[in-house]
């Protein structure tokens, strides 16, 4: 997501039940994450945020529905909500980016493709006491460049 018009966030976030609210409501992806800075890692050359924070709504098998808040380094906050189809088919998320979602009990998937052939590959699990979401990820550029990161959440 990071480049591709996500607000340089999560991930592939994106990351994230059109089968009702009891099941969202259950689903373990679901709640407020808090970007952990200290055991995230970024690539190269990505700027440093002052914060980040995912919002997860639903996440299940049909559907992701999350907001995204990120605070820059100049206090400037930007907040971007998603509504996609979990189907893993490539769906439009906004003006020039597609992405593909997965999710199931234990892991949420997610490829971002951008309007000049970058990629973002991202795949988040979560702890043993779902408390920690890690998102392990890798962008590609056109050139087939990747550079890879990894964004850590603590659940607020």
């Amino acid at each position: 997501m990071r480049g591709l018009g996500l607000a340089g966030g999560l991930i592939g976030l994106g990351v994230m039940l059109a089968a009702g609210s009891a099941w969202a409501e259950n689903s373990p992806f679901v709640g407020r994450w808090h970007l952990n800075r200290v055991e995230s890692v970024l690539p190269p050359g990505e700027p440093v945020r002052k914060d980040l924070i995912a919002d997860f709504s639903q996440a299940g098998s049909a559907r992701v529905r999350w907001s995204l808040t990120v605070v820059a380094a100049q206090d400037q906050s930007n907040v971007e909500t998603f509504d996609a189809v979990a189907n893993g088919e490539f769906y439009p998320i906004n003006s020039d980016t597609t992405a593909a979602f997965t999710v199931n009990d234990s892991l949420l998937q997610s490829t971002f493709r951008g309007p000049n052939g970058q990629t973002d590959t991202l795949t988040c699990g979560l702890s043993a006491d779902q408390r920690k979401m890690t998102c392990r990820g890798a962008l590609s550029d056109r050139n087939g460049r990747t550079a890879t990161y990894v964004d850590v959440f603590d659940r607020m």
